[in-house]
């Protein structure tokens, strides 16, 4: 047999593990493992050339793409016509509900940045998707509370890991396959005649992508799927995420590659900050200042929703904005201040031209929806307001020295304590968290440990006197790791030596890894014990 699963065969897995959906997993891989091999092997030479002082730009040979005004994205898809509030998470049996039952229109259904991808955790949630759409995952929890679907659902739209990922625990021909295709395809396979069935379709969320080639080979991955089981061409629909410096370069050639399956694209604003780091992060005019100062008002980023709004209306494809990380609070001057947040950044969107947007609890659906209410009224969508009147240069995406604000000591000490809470959820199986009363997830972390990194690079000055140096990285760190060490059983401290270990690795060292999650996936989760 070609293809070998070596986690753990837990209760129903066989259910998504079958042999008709392991041949399909096989049949992805062949078609397309060398393909993203390629992307990969780009991806790292581009960085290369950054590293050595090249910057982004428009592409002289898809001008052609950008300045023809006739080409169009597909029509929206049945249950995403209107999508003005949109609810992220991980797909625990809990969540699934939870967002399902949230008001929301529609629920990211999370592989990647919002899910620790334990083998456990891969595998339930595709369980847990099938359940939800036989509507057969009612449950009731260890507290005694029930949870079960009401009438009304929101639309289900799955974020497989991105291309830079592999399943360990699959392997096919000896070597690990892709984790992108083992998340779309195992969802696909079951779930995509079930959700034809039910009125709506398989619809996807494209994380990290950075080239409109990039876009392509997706495309096709669909075409290839969509042949294999029999449906029509074009029922699948992608909404891709602009979250990297180079994709906001090629917003229109990724909408033109994806046009028979796009439903447009996302302001993925917490990876973007992470890309212009990663890829510019050793260069002193691209230094950011403390994260809370990175809002979505500072010139570079300005830039990039509005192109990305004027871009999509231009070719009748959804603009949806990006994630509001304030969760609310028990504390009511807390609480207060979040919502007020939230209501203002979505309030900002919504005026902007954007289409709907994103949050991270239940309990701020409500404030999304008042504000797009506000501006949409009955309408479905605000894909007609064309924002003719945005002009935004490749200088204005790059213009982050313009960006406002300084590095300080509470900046650097929030970036350490949250990345150590946050690995050490990671390793615990736990994709989401609340750390300080902002939802975070694994992008958050990337910029958390790549701002420390950029900032000990060069040695930034700190407000109000002195430096970034590996000294004071290293006192704050220890105090933070005796603060989490306290009450803590044996195991737990294991793993926060682990955490630590996590951050010095990516944080620390001379080069900046691309991903956290790549190397600290293959040494701490790989063959994992699922939870009790």
């Amino acid at each position: 047999m070609r293809i070998h699963v070596t986690g753990r065969m837990e209760e129903r897995f066989g259910e998504v593990l079958d042999q008709k959906a392991l041949d399909f997993l096989v049949a992805l891989d062949g078609e397309f493992a060398k393909r993203r091999v390629q992307v990969l092997d780009t991806r790292r030479a581009r960085r290369a050339r950054y590293a050595e002082g090249q910057l982004p730009g428009f592409l002289p040979e898809t001008r052609a793409i950008r300045e023809d005004p006739s080409w169009r994205v597909a029509p929206p898809a049945p249950g995403l016509v209107d999508r003005r509030v949109e609810i992220t998470g991980p797909t625990d049996r809990k969540m699934t509900v939870n967002a399902l039952n949230s008001g929301a229109q529609v629920w990211l259904a999370d592989f990647e940045d919002a899910t620790s991808p334990t083998w456990h955790s891969v595998v339930s949630g595709q369980l847990n998707l099938i359940d939800a759409i036989d509507r057969r995952i009612d449950f009731t929890a260890p507290n005694g509370k029930r949870y079960a679907l009401g009438e009304q659902t929101a639309t289900i739209v799955v974020r497989p890991r991105g291309w830079h990922l592999t399943e360990k625990h699959i392997v096919v021909d000896g070597r690990p396959i892709s984790a992108s295709l083992v998340d779309f395809g195992l969802h696909f396979y079951h779930c995509a005649q079930r959700l034809i069935d039910a009125g709506r379709g398989p619809y996807f969320y494209l994380p990290k992508l950075e080239t409109h080639l990039e876009a392509r080979l997706w495309n096709d991955v669909f075409r290839f799927a969509q042949n294999y089981v029999g449906i029509p061409q074009g029922t699948i629909r992608a909404t891709t995420l602009i979250e990297t410096i180079t994709a906001a370069f090629e917003m229109e050639e990724i909408l033109y590659e994806l046009r028979e399956h796009s439903a447009g694209l996302n302001a993925g604003r917490w990876d973007y900050i992470f890309s212009i780091i990663k890829n510019f992060g050793n260069r002193d005019d691209f230094v950011l200042p403390d994260r809370s100062a990175v809002t979505m008002t500072v010139p570079f980023m300005r830039a990039y929703t509005e192109l990305l709004v004027r871009t999509c209306h231009r070719r009748g494809a959804h603009a949806i904005g990006g994630m509001a990380a304030f969760i609310p609070s028990k504390d009511p001057g807390t609480n207060q201040v979040a919502i007020d947040r939230v209501r203002a950044d979505k309030d900002r969107e919504a005026a902007d031209g954007f289409d709907g947007s994103w949050v991270a609890h239940p309990g701020l659906v409500p404030t999304c929806r008042e504000a797009f209410d506000a501006v949409l009224g009955e309408r479905p969508n605000q894909v007609e307001r064309l924002r003719e009147d945005v002009t935004v240069t490749a200088d204005d995406l790059l213009a982050v020295d313009r960006t406002p604000g300084q590095v300080t000591y509470h900046g650097v000490r929030n970036n350490i304590a949250v990345a150590l809470r946050y690995f050490d959820a990671w390793l615990a199986g736990t994709g989401a968290v609340a750390i300080f009363d902002l939802m975070e997830d694994a992008a958050t972390a990337e910029i958390a440990r790549c701002q420390v990194w950029q900032w000990l690079h060069h040695g930034t000055p700190v407000a109000g006197g002195g430096n970034v140096t590996a000294d004071l990285v290293q006192s704050i760190m220890d105090e933070e790791l005796a603060v989490l060490r306290e009450g803590r059983s044996s195991a737990d401290q294991d793993r926060l030596a682990k955490a630590a270990e996590i951050f010095t690795d990516q944080a620390l060292g001379e080069d900046l890894p691309s991903f956290f999650t790549t190397e600290a996936y293959a040494r701490h989760l790989v063959g994992q014990s699922p939870p009790s």
